[in-house]
């Protein structure tokens, strides 16, 4: 019989760095949960990926800054697509708790 895995297991008190773990990969589509709590992007990287991003925010906040100078504030709930080769970063995650962000990849 398989197991079930949940998304909150394993959350720590309080993340020293972003932690990134995949959770399903198939040929056209990667499914990664993101922890983060008050991370943000290196100033000088800017994401450019060749693949969409469906992104959703399970729990916290965090904000997406894009090339083109727009911010986009996500909470709880709040999901983004992204496409691809779209240069965007994160430049504010919240640093009170930690926000659990589930990332879809597709192509």
């Amino acid at each position: 019989m398989k197991k079930a895995d949940n998304l909150f297991s394993a959350l720590p008190d309080a993340l020293s760095q972003e932690i990134f773990t995949d959770l399903l990969q198939h040929k056209n589509l990667r499914i990664e949960r993101i922890l983060s709590q008050g991370q943000t992007s290196p100033e000088t990287g800017w994401y450019d990926q060749d693949e969409n991003e469906w992104v959703l925010v399970v729990q916290g906040a965090g904000t997406l800054e894009f090339e083109s100078g727009e911010a986009v504030t996500l909470r709880t709930g709040d999901h983004l697509n992204i496409p691809a080769h779209c240069r965007h970063k994160v430049s504010w995650t919240d640093p009170d708790q930690v926000t659990v962000w589930l990332a879809v990849f597709y192509q």
